[in-house]
């Protein structure tokens, strides 16, 4: 069965990764990977991917396939919707399991995510909030695990 993790690029590697890190902590060890990028955020992106391998592996998952959604700008929002729906369709057409992380990435970037997943279905809807600004740039493995929280909207709303 695949896990698989969607997800919006950012500036900040440890936007991209820490919620990944974070579910894995949880027991959701993704092995596929789909991220969105644009044309700003290609070498945060290159660098999340390996950090995000490492975190994966470092929880006993093997190497993620990755499938990247390039844009452009950052503005092109019907291809936001297309990257997270097209690929919960996927995922489920599999039999498997999709998350959609909205922490990283603009703030309209994250709010198309959500309701991509939230109509797609996705399995989990997942945000990496970080309790004081003190822990911005740190890994998550750096950092306590009274700092921050992964919430699933799926379960709260």
């Amino acid at each position: 069965m695949v896990d698989a993790w969607i997800t919006n690029a950012s500036t900040t590697v440890e936007a991209m990764v820490n919620p990944i890190a974070a579910a894995c902590d949880g027991g959701y060890v993704p092995d596929r990977l789909y991220l969105l990028e644009n044309p700003e955020v290609t070498d945060a992106v290159d660098r999340a991917i390996a950090f995000a391998t490492a975190v994966i592996e470092a929880y006993g998952g093997d190497e993620p396939a990755v499938e990247l959604t390039r844009l452009d700008n950052d503005r092109a929002f019907d291809r936001v919707r297309t990257h997270v729906g097209d690929a919960i369709e996927a995922v489920h057409d599999e039999g498997g399991r999709a998350a959609v992380d909205i922490t990283p990435g603009r703030k309209f970037m994250s709010a198309i995510a959500f309701a991509a997943g939230i109509r797609y279905e996705a399995d989990h809807v997942f945000y990496f909030y970080l309790h004081s600004a003190d822990y911005y740039g740190l890994s998550y493995a750096g950092m306590p695990r009274t700092a921050g929280q992964l919430y699933d909207f799926t379960e709260e709303l």
